[in-house]
């Protein structure tokens, strides 16, 4: 197959996209006739923003107005890219980086992993390596001898204008850095860290990033205490509603913990739970208490929302989270931390804070665990009696790929929907090899411009794929009036929510998600009124 577009092309001086696709590029959907059409690029959004990569755009860097205002893009990305290989100045990821960007053999093995890729139709320009040589070939060209001496008899042939560096900067948020082409690659290339570091050059040295991820995440989190602008008082508040609701929904008063010293376990959630899925945290609740688990929530700013953004592309921000996480956890006495059903913030807090975390600080002093092995040894315990018959309707699991991928969680979570979901079915692939929501790395919130068509005919695509395959046999909405994805993961649920309304899903099939705290409650023996709304898409 003959390429689109050449690595050099990304320096091309003109407003026509790299690449563009129409309907008959995208794979195939089993079982759905039709979809909404793909809508061209708003011309409001080509006048004024970079949108030269795709058409598509979530950042929206204006295009300069000056020759200054060109040249300052150019200077500070190649001061930002040195950088990235300086110790004092990358120290986190430094040398992983260097590795992934010397051993690539070119053999593009990746590129069959990647859901982007063959969601699209295989466009060049999403194959995990096009941005990785793109970058060693500038890096070539502009920082060794033999580059400058020799440039492209060496390869070192990729010019750096504004163009490529607007382009690069859109193109490092083509890649949800789920690393399934890192698990696939022969050499052990992280083509995924590359692109995070990318976006952290972006982040750190010119402070470009899409708005939801730096200024209303990360910088929004330690200003106002959480990402989604939530502050301790609304927290507070929060957890009002939250003890309403259970007794609502269950019949049954319970009082959620906040702030209590000596507890052995604080519970930090995605905030996002508290707004859009309320009746996670409250599961979580209603679990603990059955169980009988010493636990709190912290009401401290920051303490109470386990995102942390800083993970998808800025080394600072990360740090300045995970420590605050860490400290609230220490003053309150607790003896470990455990994040809730969200893939990012646990893989965040518990495996790369260890970067980042050292002394009184690091993991040998307080514990930081993924709740998914505490929900199945609930079950195994049997401190809790469960009815599976409650949750007889056809059930599948989306692997988070933080939890499951990039820390080895793959177990916990399937023996338990095997003990409380008699329908449960595997999706293929599943496990580590399963695919990537689309939603990974921040596109969950990445509502700007025209970003979200591309999250759903792209990025999502591949995973409705999974899901329809999965309830081929039951897609019939009269006999089977009600389908649940199990996605124990805030981001993934922000993407699945999104791309089952793009789809049609619920109207057309009556498939809903949902997280696993919610199952597991709603086949509790004593609690005799449904907890999961099956009438209900939200």
């Amino acid at each position: 197959m003959a390429l689109e577009v050449s690595i050099r092309d990304i320096a091309r001086p003109n407003d026509d996209p790299l690449v563009s696709f129409s309907m008959r590029d995208l794979i195939d959907l089993p079982g759905l006739d039709e979809e909404p059409p793909l809508e061209p690029t708003p011309k409001k959004f080509v006048d004024k923003y970079e949108m030269s990569l795709d058409g598509h755009c979530c950042i929206g860097i204006p295009k300069p107005k000056s020759k200054e205002e060109e040249d300052f893009l150019v200077r500070r990305f190649l001061s930002g890219l040195e950088k990235l290989f300086n110790s004092e100045d990358s120290w986190t990821f430094k040398q992983a980086l260097r590795l992934s960007f010397d051993y690539c053999v070119k053999c593009q093995t990746c590129n069959e992993a990647c859901h982007a890729y063959l969601a699209s139709g295989r466009k060049e320009i999403y194959r995990p390596t096009y941005r990785s040589e793109i970058l060693r070939r500038i890096w070539k060209k502009y920082f060794t001898p033999e580059g400058k001496l020799l440039g492209k008899f060496v390869g070192a042939d990729v010019d750096v204008n504004w163009r490529t560096v607007t382009r690069l900067a859109e193109l490092g948020h083509r890649c949800t850095l789920c690393r399934r082409c890192a698990q696939r690659c022969p050499m052990g290339v992280d083509n995924a860290l590359i692109a995070r570091e990318l976006r952290k050059l972006f982040s750190q040295e010119l402070g470009i990033a899409p708005i939801e991820i730096l200024e209303k995440g990360c910088v929004q989190h330690l200003r106002v205490g959480s990402s989604t602008g939530m502050s301790p008082s609304g927290f507070k508040e929060a957890v009002e509603f939250l003890e309403e609701d259970i007794g609502d929904r269950i019949g049954k008063k319970i009082k959620i913990p906040v702030d209590k010293k000596g507890a052995e376990i604080l519970l930090i959630h995605n905030a996002g739970e508290f707004l859009s899925w309320p009746e996670n945290p409250e599961a979580f609740a209603i679990l603990f208490e059955a169980a009988g688990i010493s636990w709190t929530l912290a009401s401290e700013a920051v303490g109470y929302d386990a995102v942390n953004y800083g993970l998808w592309n800025d080394d600072v921000e990360l740090a300045r989270v995970a420590v605050r996480h860490v400290k609230i956890a220490k003053s309150l006495g607790c003896r470990k931390i455990v994040v809730g059903e969200c893939g990012h913030a646990t893989k965040a807090l518990v495996v790369i804070a260890d970067r980042v975390l050292a002394g009184e600080l690091s993991s040998s002093e307080i514990e930081r665990e993924c709740c998914l092995p505490l929900l199945w040894e609930i079950i195994r315990s049997r401190a809790i009696k469960f009815d599976p018959s409650k949750n007889n309707f056809p059930v599948t699991l989306h692997d988070p790929c933080n939890m499951v991928r990039a820390m080895g969680v793959v177990k916990p979570q399937r023996l338990a929907l095997k003990a409380i979901a008699p329908q449960f079915r595997e999706m293929a692939p599943n496990g580590v090899y399963n695919y990537c929501c689309g939603g990974g790395s921040g596109y969950a919130i990445i509502q700007s411009f025209n970003f979200p068509q591309w999250r759903n005919k792209i990025g999502a695509r591949m995973k409705m794929r999974q899901t329809l395959e999965a309830f081929k046999n039951e897609l019939d909405p009269v006999k089977y009036p009600f389908k649940y994805l199990c996605a124990p993961c805030s981001n993934c649920k922000g993407t699945i929510r999104d791309a089952i309304t793009h789809y049609g899903l619920w109207d057309k099939f009556r498939i809903n998600y949902g997280g696993l705290v919610e199952l597991m409650v709603n086949a509790m023996v004593d609690i005799d009124r449904p907890f999961i709304e099956y009438e209900d898409f939200h």
